[in-house]
C-alpha cells in the first residue's frame, strides 16, 4: 500500500475523464495529453488512489488525468467512493463528464461497427439506456458536462483547452453559449437565459439574413436599454455566484442564452457578455450552437 499524506500539496491535480461511451473520452483524453496532462487511459477505480498517489510529480506535467469509463464493468459506486477518499485527503479532484444524444450515440456505434459496451445480446440503445442510469449520479456531480452531440473531434478539442487552459491565475472559466428554443435547451447548461422578450430582427426585411455576428444585427439588438439592462443584470449575477461556484469547487459555468432560432439575438447577446466576462477576468469561450441551422 501506497503511504500518503493529508497536505493537498503531496497531491498533483486530477481530472477524471468519464460519461457515455462514443462521446468523444478518448479525444479529450488527447487533449489533455497535449497541454500536458499525464493521462491513464481506462483505470479501474479501486486503484485510483494508489495511481494518483504514485503519479508523477514532474515540473513539466501539468496534473494526471485519468479515463474511466463503461469498459471496466461495474465501475461507477467504486469511483464515487474513489473520488470522495481523495477529497477527504486534499486532493484537488475534478471530473470531466461527456456526453451525447442517443441518436447521436447510435450513429457513432453503428458507423464504427462496434457494440456498446453494455448492450450485451441486446441492441445498442439498450446498452445506451443502461449507461444513462449507471451514470446519473455521477453526471450530476461532475464539475464540467460537455454535450458532443453537434460538436467534432476539433470542437471538442476546444472546448477541453479552454476548460483547462495552462494558465492558473485564471479560476473561473465561462462557456458562453447561443442556441434556438426550436431546437431544445443544452443539456449541458448550468444557467439558462431567454432573449425572447427583446423585438427580433427577423421580421427586419434587411436584417433577416444576417446573423447577430454582424454589426448592424448586433446594434438592433443591443442598442435597446432592456438588452443593456439584460447584460448588466446577467453580469453581476455572475459575479455574485462566481465565489460561491469556486468555494465549491466549480470552476467552469456553462451560460445558455436563447431566441427562438440561434440566430439574431442570443448571438449578439452571448457576443457581447462574452466581451464583458473577458475583461472581468473570466476565461470565456463562445459557441453558437444552432447558427447556421436554418
Amino acid at each position: 500500500m501506497i503511504e500518503t499524506t493529508n497536505r493537498s500539496d503531496d497531491w498533483p491535480e486530477v481530472v477524471v475523464v468519464t460519461g457515455m461511451s462514443g462521446a468523444g473520452k478518448s479525444t479529450a483524453a488527447r487533449a489533455l495529453e497535449d497541454l500536458g496532462w499525464f493521462v491513464i487511459d481506462n483505470l479501474p477505480p479501486r486503484l485510483l488512489h494508489d495511481a494518483v498517489a504514485a503519479a508523477p510529480r514532474d515540473a513539466t506535467l501539468t496534473g494526471l488525468a485519468v479515463v474511466v469509463d463503461a469498459r471496466g464493468g461495474d465501475v461507477f459506486e467504486a469511483l464515487a467512493d474513489a473520488l470522495t477518499r481523495l477529497r477527504e485527503e486534499g486532493a484537488d479532484v475534478r471530473v470531466l463528464f461527456l456526453e451525447a444524444s442517443d441518436e447521436s450515440l447510435v450513429r457513432r456505434f453503428e458507423s464504427s461497427r462496434r457494440p456498446h459496451p453494455l448492450q450485451a445480446d441486446r441492441r445498442i440503445l439498450d446498452g445506451i439506456e443502461n449507461e444513462r442510469l449507471l451514470l446519473r449520479d455521477l453526471r450530476a456531480e461532475a464539475d464540467l458536462v460537455i454535450d458532443t452531440t453537434r460538436l467534432n473531434v476539433h470542437d471538442l478539442r476546444r472546448r477541453v483547452e479552454a476548460a483547462f487552459p495552462d494558465e492558473d491565475k485564471i479560476q473561473l472559466r465561462a462557456n458562453v453559449m447561443s442556441f434556438g428554443f426550436k431546437y431544445g435547451i443544452p443539456v449541458d447548461a448550468d444557467v439558462v437565459l431567454d432573449a425572447r422578450f427583446l423585438p427580433n430582427p427577423y421580421w427586419e426585411a434587411e436584417l433577416r439574413e444576417r446573423s447577430g455576428l454582424e454589426a448592424p444585427v448586433n446594434d438592433y439588438v443591443v442598442a435597446r436599454p432592456e438588452a443593456r439592462d439584460f447584460l448588466d443584470g446577467v453580469t453581476k449575477m455572475l459575479d455574485l455566484v462566481s465565489d460561491g461556484f469556486l468555494r465549491e469547487g466549480k470552476r467552469y459555468i456553462t451560460i445558455a442564452i436563447g431566441c427562438t432560432g440561434g440566430k439574431h439575438r442570443s448571438v449578439a447577446l452571448a457576443e457581447n457578455l462574452s466581451t464583458r466576462l473577458v475583461k472581468s477576468g473570466v476565461e470565456t469561450i463562445v459557441t453558437h450552437r444552432d447558427l447556421g441551422r436554418e
